[in-house]
């Protein structure tokens, strides 16, 4: 877009995002029910004070504090994974990946936060757009960065939780935003790219995860280009709408039944 920045295309999930955690579990030793033993009842409050991990990272407080380290509804999840297969070994090992290695993924974003900002602007303008030179956009920019700030902050403490009810250490290669609204130079002009579920082409390394109970994929996007936003698909898509998942599958499965995976993982929820 040019001159105009639309805050409905960006969503009310601001600044969700992918990030990839490589841990000193090994993956020749994977505990699945002992682990997921530990990692239950995760979706309270993190106990620790919130305001100094967010100054640490400096990131001002949302007034959401009490979502932060929490995961969320919807395609949220956290899953600890193991390697499969490695195409290109150098860009892995460059990255600090590597098959020995458990690895976590995290997708969460900016949970309440994100949601009151959509709000508001939708409060006062619908669907509308805002002019980049009114005070309106200049606002709603400002509180876009600090929700994409707060949501890395976010999978960052979610990582970290998850690290330390199993005993381990992580180090971070990338994080990766599919939310978001950036400027952007193309052709000498000055434009807004928005993004709502696609995953940045020109940043390095991306996650693209599966469905549950399907294998996620690591990929290094190739030659970004306009035609394709400069942007990647961030994940699976899917069938049927949320809502008419329920209906459709509760008779076909016990909710038992959907605690394991075809890989063999364990649900947690």
């Amino acid at each position: 877009m040019e001159g105009c920045i639309y805050p409905a295309l960006v969503g009310d999930d601001i600044g969700c995002g992918i990030g990839l955690w490589s841990t000193s579990l090994s993956a020749a030793k994977v505990k699945r029910e002992a682990w997921a033993e530990k990692l239950r009842q995760m979706d309270g409050a993190w106990e620790n004070d919130s305001a100094q991990w967010l100054a640490a990272r400096q990131v001002e407080p949302s007034g959401f504090e009490s979502s932060l380290g929490t995961i969320g509804s919807g395609n949220h999840f956290a899953e600890l994974q193991a390697v499969e297969r490695v195409e290109n070994e150098a860009e892995c090992a460059r990255a600090g990946l590597h098959a020995q290695q458990v690895h976590l993924l995290v997708h969460s974003g900016s949970r309440g936060l994100g949601e009151s900002i959509l709000r508001t602007h939708a409060g006062q303008f619908g669907a509308q757009g805002l002019s980049e030179a009114g005070i309106d956009a200049a606002e709603y920019t400002q509180r876009h960065q600090h929700a994409v700030r707060w949501a890395k902050a976010n999978r960052e403490l979610i990582a970290l939780r998850i690290l330390d009810r199993l005993g381990a250490s992580g180090n971070n290669p990338l994080d990766v935003c599919h939310n978001s609204v950036e400027r952007i130079q193309i052709a000498e002009r000055s434009l807004w790219l928005h993004r709502k579920g696609a995953a940045p082409s020109t940043q390095g390394l991306v996650v693209v995860p599966g469905s549950r109970g399907a294998l996620s994929y690591l990929v290094l996007p190739r030659d970004p280009r306009v035609h394709s936003a400069f942007s990647l698909a961030h994940g699976a898509g899917r069938k049927w709408a949320r809502s008419d998942s329920c209906g459709r599958l509760e008779k076909r499965f016990t909710a038992k039944q959907l605690t394991r995976t075809p890989l063999g993982s364990v649900v947690i929820r």
